[in-house]
């Protein structure tokens, strides 16, 4: 049985993951919360660019039609 994308999101609850977007940019954060929109809240986020952190945020929005992929 293929877990539905929002079932996914749901096991990463609490957990870190990397959000990548339109564009190249990616987050990683711990995942807070999400709607059916795929709108992400990350804590203790942080923004990478070629797998170096290069800002940091104590608690993020990512909205969902930006979303490339997150990987848990």
């Amino acid at each position: 049985m293929t877990n539905r994308p929002l079932d996914i999101l749901n096991e990463a609850l609490n957990k870190p993951v990397i959000a990548r977007l339109k564009g190249g940019r990616e987050f990683r954060g711990e995942l807070k919360g999400y709607d059916i929109h795929m709108n992400l809240v990350l804590d203790n986020a942080e923004e990478l660019k070629d797998g170096v952190s290069i800002k940091k945020y104590s608690s993020l929005v990512v909205r969902g039609d930006n979303i490339v992929y997150v990987s848990p």
